[in-house]
């Protein structure tokens, strides 16, 4: 489910997997679920990597060795939330003005032993400017979020996105 309102998007997928191995698999196995066509590094891509901390990097590592930080860790607080700036511009190339990036907050909720609700919020879209809807319409359209979310269920449960 994906709920768009005036500037933010929301979006929720329920995980088989305990908690602690939820948030592992958001923070730590990006790169085995992530759509492969959402990245913007000119390489092909080895690795996504989230530094473990508030201030932490989140960057794609490419096969040449270069990375593209597309991301800052602004929470990081396992297994219950997480959250990081999206350094993107409008063109999906990388904003360097913080001022001008929206965020991601995913957090991570128990619905029993075995079983996790993920409920993710890209707020603050209009920090992007003039155009900002533009964003908000692509992270919210069944292509954005919701098939990422999608592939991350389907990866915690079977080991495989597809």
């Amino acid at each position: 489910m994906t709920i768009s309102t005036e500037t933010a998007v929301k979006a929720a997928v329920t995980v088989e997997a305990p908690i602690a191995r939820a948030f592992d698999v958001f923070t730590r196995e990006m790169t085995l679920w992530w759509p492969p066509e959402h990245h913007i590094l000119a390489s092909e891509l080895v690795d996504i990597v989230v530094e473990p901390h508030v201030g932490g990097a989140v960057y794609d590592l490419g096969a040449d060795g270069s990375t593209c930080r597309w991301g800052t860790v602004l929470a990081f607080e396992p297994p219950k939330r997480f959250a990081f700036s999206w350094n993107i511009d409008l063109q999906w190339q990388i904003e360097f003005d913080p001022a001008k990036t929206s965020e991601v907050e995913v957090r991570f909720v128990a619905e029993g032993p075995a079983r996790t609700r993920v409920e993710l919020v890209h707020r603050h879209l209009d920090r992007h400017g003039e155009g900002w809807e533009s964003m908000r319409d692509a992270v919210g359209s069944d292509d954005g979020w919701p098939v990422g979310l999608r592939r991350y269920a389907r990866y915690t449960a079977t080991g495989s996105p597809a």
